[in-house]
């Protein structure tokens, strides 16, 4: 399967979530439908879904163990990154107090680095 291509996005979204995955996990491809679903719900969302073998240039030096890992950046910051368990309810959950503007950012400082690299990438022409 060839590499997805990040979709365009303007260079900072209000909010952002990004699904590091692999091509080779039977849970994201099980997750990919219910992540796409939730993009309709939460319309001012720009939801991406990052291979981390294909795109290893814009995850590296951050290690991804386990799937699926969200990253939620709100307002140009982390504000969550970390594995969940694929039901729908979590991400819906995570996403709601996002919007609702009651999360902090992260003090993890790879975590921040990677939403900027994501930020970064989306606004890119070349991609």
């Amino acid at each position: 399967m060839p590499p997805l291509p990040l979709p365009a996005a303007p260079p900072s979204p209000d909010l952002l979530v990004a699904c590091l995955c692999a091509q080779w996990c039977g849970t994201c491809r099980d997750y990919r439908p219910l992540f796409d679903q939730l993009q309709a719900e939460f319309a001012p969302a720009r939801f991406v879904w990052i291979d981390i073998e294909d795109e290893a240039d814009l995850v590296d030096p951050v290690e991804v163990d386990n799937f699926p890992t969200l990253l939620v950046v709100a307002d140009g910051q982390a504000r969550f990154f970390g594995t969940l368990t694929p039901h729908i309810d979590t991400l819906r959950r995570i996403l709601q107090t996002q919007l609702a503007a009651d999360g902090a950012p992260l003090a993890d400082a790879q975590a921040q680095a990677l939403a900027q690299r994501v930020l970064q990438a989306l606004a890119s022409p070349s991609r």
